[in-house]
């Protein structure tokens, strides 16, 4: 399997980014939604929140690193009888989910800087809290991330049907050139 794109198929590079993103934040939505309703003495109150945001901290960076990756590379032609129609709904599909992507990264940050702290990521590094403490901008963030997480996953849902429809209904390589057969 070639490293980059090709006309014909993605490269290990995309599909690699493309899973990898696609299982972690599909565990980060489920994590995040069993985190919200944790107690003080919950076990798991005082670690997972930590995580979340230590991985959505890694996730932005890969995201950045998908964007660029995903603007030097072609992107491969789908060969099939699917509409033209599904093709402009597909960009628009993609720009959607990278939009939420980009709005839960955002409110995950105001989140967790609305106290006035940066966010420590595995004892590595801090990313500085930019702006001053604001218990009504980390409300405010919070309500942003919990509704742009929940479109994201219903998109991601949305994502995965239309990828198998074109496989099995249209028979053309949509589905396949994200597993690497072309």
């Amino acid at each position: 399997m070639q490293i980059g794109n090709s006309a014909k198929t993605y490269g290990a590079v995309s599909i690699a980014l493309h899973w990898l993103m696609a299982v972690a934040l599909i565990g980060m939505y489920f994590v995040g939604d069993y985190m919200v309703e944790l107690e003080y003495y919950d076990r798991l109150y005082h670690t997972l929140p930590g995580l979340h945001k230590e991985v959505g901290v890694l996730l932005g960076t890969l995201l950045l690193v998908r964007l660029v990756w995903a603007i030097a590379q072609p992107r491969p032609q789908i060969v099939g009888n699917a509409p033209a129609f599904t093709h402009t709904l597909g960009k628009l599909g993609h720009l959607a989910l990278y939009g939420l992507l980009i709005v839960m990264l955002i409110s995950g940050y105001l989140i967790s800087t609305a106290k006035g702290h940066g966010i420590n990521v595995f004892d590595w590094f801090e990313v500085p809290a930019l702006l001053p403490q604001s218990k009504e901008r980390g409300e405010l963030a919070g309500d942003i991330h919990e509704i742009a997480g929940t479109l994201f996953i219903l998109l991601v849902g949305v994502h995965a049907l239309a990828a198998f429809i074109h496989h099995f209904y249209w028979k053309d390589n949509t589905l396949t050139r994200m597993l690497g057969k072309g």
